[in-house]
């Protein structure tokens, strides 16, 4: 069983880029992810996924949740506002030889021609949080799951103390105010919001439950202050406040700020990386 083609249109000629687009096609993830696969397939095994389960991966990157997924047997569609991350996704999948998984482009937003109910799971990891909308991210994910489906989400939580969301408000202290009527994509990982943007989608809250779990950046052979130069030259948010940074004349601060707080919370006992990260894992019965 092949997956189904998802149209998506061509943005005509002369308009706008979507900003959210912008910032993810600026860097390359795909380069962040490397230190995100041991977590990603932890996580997926956590998920009880048996075959034939048909899964979306929202803001799915390069396929670190997904890959994992269609490995255990899974029909999986990956969708990701980024073009460069859904041509990587399909590479890895062609050259993992994994032909039940399929990435396109897509917002998450509107998930526009994916039908309703088509999914028995819907899985967002670090990926859907950071869409501009979020009230319409959280019906989407409601509408295109089946009766008797989950929905999880992986966020990142406001002001914790470890490294994401650290990096997060760091770079945010070195870039200019967002726009007026912008809604911090940490929010997602704040349990009065996703009662509420949940429940408008229709789900009661006694079916949604919300745990904080970690995830670990791996890995063996680059240091603290590697994956901190990786993150300021491939991350889109990063990459914006160095930038910022730069022209401010604060650029040396900035990144001295991200390596002293790599290092603190390196747990390595050798020259490599293992950063624990708090997110809120959510899990919605629809």
């Amino acid at each position: 069983m092949q997956p189904r083609q998802i149209e998506t249109n061509p943005a005509p000629a002369g308009s706008v880029m979507n900003p959210n687009k912008a910032l993810w096609e600026k860097g390359d993830f795909t380069e962040i992810a490397a230190f995100m696969r041991q977590s990603g397939e932890a996580l997926v095994e956590s998920l009880g996924v048996t075959a034939p389960l048909r899964v979306l991966d929202l803001g799915c990157g390069d396929g670190t949740t997904a890959v994992p997924l269609a490995r255990l047997g899974a029909e999986v569609v990956g969708i990701d506002i980024a073009r460069n991350l859904v041509e990587a996704g399909n590479k890895r999948a062609a050259a993992g030889g994994l032909r039940r998984l399929k990435f396109q482009e897509g917002d998450a937003c509107n998930l526009e021609g994916v039908a309703g109910h088509s999914f028995d799971m819907t899985v967002s990891v670090f990926g859907a949080m950071f869409a501009p909308k979020p009230f319409d991210v959280a019906r989407e994910m409601v509408r295109v799951t089946k009766p008797g489906g989950r929905v999880v989400m992986g966020n990142w939580i406001p002001n914790d103390p470890t490294f994401v969301s650290q990096v997060l408000k760091i770079s945010s202290a070195f870039t200019p105010p967002p726009p007026e009527g912008f809604i911090s994509p940490m929010t997602w990982g704040v349990e009065s919001h996703i009662l509420e943007r949940f429940g408008r989608a229709g789900v009661p809250k006694e079916n949604i439950s919300m745990v904080q779990d970690t995830y670990y950046f791996a890995s063996p052979d680059k240091s603290p202050t590697q994956m901190i130069e990786a993150f300021e030259t491939f991350y889109g948010p990063t990459m914006n406040a160095l930038e910022a940074a730069r022209k401010d004349g604060k650029a040396e601060e900035f990144h001295n700020q991200l390596v002293e707080l790599a290092n603190s919370q390196n747990k390595s006992k050798d020259a490599g990386t293992f950063i624990p990260a708090t997110f809120m894992r959510v899990t919605v019965s629809v």
